[in-house]
């Protein structure tokens, strides 16, 4: 058997990233490896309309409601996918950027990141996603798309 020493898999609340995230718990069990759960979250203000100047960056107790948010969905899919025990090291990360930046830089020093094939993005026909896209030519490791049964 050969042992890894860490797994990175990105997760957003989305079914498609609750099957990376089983697939990655259960590659990490197999291999040894300590997995790190990624969410990621970009604090965006809203939209100014046409002609307006645009809004103010979001204040400091809005981006802690986001932060504590994220860091809620994270422990809330750890809670519904791992469960108690899982077996092996679980590094949960919340970080306050874009998704496929946060994957790469978490993967930095991995040997494998596990990616949803579609997430909460807008085009769900779509085989890809834009996150996949960018973290299949980005990555500095081997990238697992992790696709979801049709029909």
């Amino acid at each position: 058997m050969c042992a890894m020493s860490t797994i990175v898999v990105g997760v957003d609340g989305s079914e498609g990233a609750r099957k990376a995230l089983r697939w990655a718990l259960d590659e990490a069990r197999l291999r040894e490896a300590t997995l790190r759960v990624v969410h990621a979250w970009f604090p965006l203000p809203p939209a100014a309309p046409l002609g307006f100047a645009p809004p103010a960056a979001p204040a400091a107790d809005e981006i802690a409601m986001l932060r504590e948010a994220a860091e809620g969905l994270l422990e809330h899919e750890l809670s519904e996918v791992v469960g108690d025990d899982p077996g092996i090291p679980i590094e949960p990360t919340a970080v306050e950027d874009v998704a496929a930046q946060a994957l790469i830089e978490a993967a930095t020093d991995a040997d494998l990141l596990v990616v949803g094939s579609r997430g909460h993005g807008g085009f769900t026909g779509l085989l890809l996603g834009s996150v996949g896209q960018q973290v299949t030519h980005h990555a500095p490791c081997p990238v697992v798309i992790v696709r979801g049964r049709e029909g």
